[in-house]
């Protein structure tokens, strides 16, 4: 739950076969790491060599995400947006640090020798933590630190599959995961999965 309201996710794996896409609904429970889904994307094209498998993750009207996973290569990974995902614990799979521009050792302790300690009372708000008029920004406002608003990741991750960079940018949340499954004729299948 989040702010008293229960926080909805859809996920789902579409694997490319001879025979066409085909889709069906994965439990994200037990997958702690890329790797973790990685490997539940490829057992899901087990019987096939090589082919693609593209693991879909919406949270409600806030973002999504795309994992592609070919064979053994590497996953490639687009997120719509990435600061609204890095407050999911969904999102965070998928956030590596190498996206993040993060090294994997950096485990975000502060170093109080960098701090600025500028006397400020404790809650009172420093100037750069209040907007125009004064008001103080709350933490969902000013974005989870190294995960920036908006997309994040390959955004050609499906150019080859007929969504170019542009269209893929230009999807919003709640739809898009329907419009790519529509453009690579995979929406039928999908939708039993939905």
């Amino acid at each position: 739950m989040t702010s008293g309201r229960v926080t909805v996710y859809f996920a789902a794996l579409l694997a490319r076969t001879e025979d066409g896409w085909e889709a069906s609904d994965t439990e994200l429970d037990d997958v702690e790491t890329l790797s973790d889904l990685a490997d539940l994307a490829r057992e899901a094209t087990a019987d096939y060599d090589d082919d693609t498998v593209l693991v879909f993750i919406e949270q409600e009207d806030a973002w999504f995400g795309v994992v592609r996973v070919d064979g053994e290569e590497d996953p490639r990974i687009y997120v719509s947006d990435a600061a609204a995902a890095a407050r999911s614990s969904y999102g965070e799979i998928l956030l590596t640090d190498e996206m993040l521009g993060r090294t994997p050792d950096d485990d975000g302790a502060v170093d109080l020798d960098a701090l600025d300690l500028d006397g400020t009372e404790d809650g009172e708000p420093e100037a750069s933590d209040a907007d125009a008029d004064g008001d103080p920004v709350s933490d969902d406002d000013a974005g989870t630190p190294g995960a920036p608003a908006g997309p994040l990741g390959d955004s050609e991750i499906l150019a080859d599959l007929g969504v170019p960079e542009k269209d893929l940018l230009a999807l919003e949340s709640g739809d898009a995961l329907s419009e790519i499954a529509d453009i690579l004729g995979a929406a039928e299948v999908l939708e039993t999965v939905r």
